[in-house]
């Protein structure tokens, strides 16, 4: 499901963080569906354990005003890995 991927141009450290976080996630998910398990079953654990981890560190009311920003994001494409930006 997920590619790395390749870096242009200069960002800050915790852009950079967040790539690398998101290629060790890539490569677990890969392995995960390369054994069989099936993508909605690790998209719904990685919810839940993003969640969880949200609500640990910064409280259920943060968290819960994050998740509400969401739909507006999602439906501009923000989390489509199939959109071509311009």
């Amino acid at each position: 499901m997920f590619s790395s991927a390749s870096g242009t141009g200069a960002f800050d450290h915790e852009q950079g963080e967040r790539q690398l976080a998101l290629e060790y996630l890539a490569e677990a998910w890969n392995y995960a569906e390369d054994d069989g398990v099936q993508s909605a079953s690790l998209a719904h654990a990685s919810l839940f354990a993003a969640l969880a981890t949200f609500v640990k560190m910064h409280g259920d009311e943060a968290t819960a005003d994050l998740i509400a920003m969401l739909p507006d994001r999602i439906r501009s494409g923000e989390y489509n890995l199939d959109r071509i930006l311009q």
